[in-house]
């Protein structure tokens, strides 16, 4: 097996443990990658150095997950992760050791390790590669294969099930037979691993080159049915698409365009929620026709309770949710300038490029390439009104003026203010502030005039 490049830089940081007699290896990801031909400059250490023996070797030391044997050292303008060879006691939560032994075998803390293709070590000196178990092998093959017995690793963390889906998503490789079986066999113990974990492997499995792979693995294992149901049943609702033939494989090509376009994550995350409103929304019409009206409301909603369920921000669940909600919006040439403005105002300037890239994904996904041409139009357009006024705070008059001009401030105020933004929208000219103060005035009279009985 070739060696690994070591960079000069951390060759003069592995020289001060070896002085102390210590050693110090490049593991994991790093190695993998470099044997695939793949970049990865995000190195992570493992030493025989304890903890504290590393805080007396260097200076600088954070000690970030010490008591775990994980230190952060400053080492020149750089700061590396360090962490203690171990070995791990039982995991009875299914997610986190009971208890942690250091001990100062290589061979100890690789066999911990959940993946072979995971538990290479490159000595920060010479670049040799030690593999242990097979992973080179497996890295020829495809493979993703636990360490070991693999029933047994997902028992110790049941977060592996999902970490499976994503290296295969990531290495468009293929679980081995009997780390498939166990996860299949274990999918429920995800339950025991928390939201927030989740949806950080739902996120890097979105971001990777193949996310279809790992999705329609966590939906062969049941994984999917555990942690997003709302997307596993798409898999019930037939729809004839572009290489689909249900809502689910729609869903899986439009990330996987998403993906192949190196659009942002909060895309992919819209585009992986943007039709799960249609199964509650389905109907079929006297000709026999399929039809999903408003999928794209019950969708938004649907998505917001799932999102809020990951314990996801609140960017992430307001974002996808205005961006599922708007999909389905279709712009012609007779919109008036007032109704793109509108447009503007309710998405957003900060997320068009957003939807639209939403909507280029979902085409490719329904037509098979994006209809991107049909956007200039729009887009020229979208940029002459952004000269004019498109939200409350570009009107020539605030609350303040309002106040001043005796409309107390109150909900009658706000509704003063939109009011006088729909009129902008329809008439930028009006924009003006002696005639939106005269409006105002009579908008607000209007409100609180009695009514007649």
């Amino acid at each position: 097996m070739k060696k690994f490049p070591v960079p000069a830089k951390i060759k003069k940081f592995s020289s001060i443990f070896r002085e102390e007699g210590f050693s110090l290896y490049i593991v994991g990801g790093a190695v993998r990658d470099y044997l695939l031909g793949i970049k990865n400059h995000d190195y992570d250490f493992c030493t025989d150095a304890e903890p504290q023996e590393v805080m007396k070797i260097f200076p600088h030391v954070i000690p970030t997950g010490i008591k775990h044997g994980t230190v952060t050292v400053l080492f020149g303008s750089d700061s590396y992760e360090v962490t203690t060879f171990r070995t791990e006691g039982a995991y009875s939560d299914s997610r986190h050791p009971d208890s942690v032994k250091f001990v100062r075998s290589l061979e100890e803390d690789l066999s911990r390790r959940d993946f072979t293709v995971n538990a290479f070590a490159a000595d920060c000196v010479s670049g040799e590669i030690t593999d242990l178990f097979g992973g080179y092998d497996d890295l020829k093959k495809g493979l993703i294969r636990a360490i070991g017995n693999p029933g047994e690793r997902f028992l110790e963390d049941a977060l592996r099930l999902l970490r499976m889906c994503r290296f295969c998503a990531k290495l468009n490789f293929m679980p081995e037979e009997k780390t498939m079986y166990s996860a299949t066999e274990l999918c429920e113990n995800i339950n025991a691993v928390s939201s927030e974990r989740i949806f950080d492997e739902i996120r890097k499995t979105l971001m990777t080159d193949h996310p279809s792979t790992g999705f329609s693995l966590m939906e062969i294992t049941g994984l999917l049915n555990e942690i997003l149901p709302e997307l596993a049943a798409c898999r019930t609702i037939q729809q004839t698409k572009v290489n689909a033939n249900d809502v689910f494989e729609h869903i899986m090509i439009s990330v996987n365009a998403a993906a192949e376009h190196d659009y942002p994550e909060i895309v992919r995350i819209a585009l992986l929620l943007h039709d799960i409103g249609k199964v509650k929304t389905m109907s079929i019409n006297q000709y026999g026709i399929m039809r999903f009206h408003g999928h794209e409301i019950e969708g938004a909603r649907m998505a917001e309770a799932v999102l809020r369920r990951l314990k996801c921000s609140n960017y992430i669940v307001d974002t996808a949710k205005l961006l599922i909600e708007n999909h389905m919006i279709r712009y012609t040439s007779s919109w008036t300038d007032g109704a793109v403005r509108r447009f503007i105002n309710r998405i957003g300037k900060e997320n068009i490029e957003l939807l639209f890239e939403v909507q280029w994904c979902d085409q490719i996904a329904s037509e098979g390439r994006a209809k991107v041409e049909l956007y200039d139009e729009f887009i020229s357009r979208i940029r002459e009104v952004q000269k004019t006024a498109l939200t409350v705070k570009d009107l020539k008059v605030n609350g303040e003026d309002l106040n001043r001009a005796g409309i107390p401030r109150s909900r009658e105020m706000g509704i003063v203010l939109n009011e006088l933004l729909e009129m902008v929208l329809d008439y930028p000219s009006l924009n003006d502030r002696e005639v939106l103060l005269k409006e105002a005035l009579i908008i607000y009279q209007n409100l609180t005039a009695p009514r007649q009985a």
